[in-house]
């Protein structure tokens, strides 16, 4: 299967809420999401990727034969870490396991390193999402260490792995 990493379009949002309306991809995902996720949180996340600032958010949606079945981002820090993006993804469930994401965040590395002034990308999975830590692995991350106790998700205390991969790496 041939991914492609593209601006999103305000008419995904149905691919989307289809999706991000699964229980084991918002399990691995940061809180705030609704959850069943509907065509309209689809159309309000969309809008706001569109109306971001584009050296700031570099937010596309994950095609395959041209149909929408994931996200991918990365986000500019502030501060010191102005230089550093931090990366966030997810794809629908049928899609798991075909290197596909691996093939995205290729992708949305290229791009990043190679259009804005970003030095670091990071990623920060839960370490019990073993699949998520292969997709950075198979794309050049570095494992940096384990977060230990750093989130909180449905009630549970949960360690977090740190990848990273620097521009001069590509």
């Amino acid at each position: 299967m041939n991914c492609k990493i593209r601006r999103w379009e305000l008419s995904d949002a149905r691919n989307l809420a289809t999706a991000l309306s699964n229980k084991k991809i918002q399990d691995n995902l940061r809180d705030g999401l609704p959850y069943p996720y509907t065509e309209k949180d689809g159309k309000e996340f969309i809008s706001t990727m569109l109306a971001a600032n584009e050296n700031d958010t570099f937010a596309f949606a994950i095609t395959v034969n041209g149909k929408v079945i994931g996200s991918i981002g990365a986000f500019r820090q502030t501060n010191i870490h102005n230089k550093t993006a931090e990366l966030g993804y997810y794809i629908a469930e049928e899609y798991w396991g075909k290197g596909i994401m691996t093939e995205a965040v290729k992708q949305l590395c290229d791009y990043v390193f190679s259009h804005t002034d970003i030095i670091r990308i990071y990623a920060e999975p839960f370490s019990h999402n073993i699949g998520s830590c292969r997709v950075l692995e198979k794309a050049g991350f570095q494992y940096e260490g384990t977060l230990r106790s750093n989130a909180l998700k449905n009630g549970n205390v949960l360690d977090m792995k740190m990848y990273s991969k620097l521009k001069t790496e590509l």
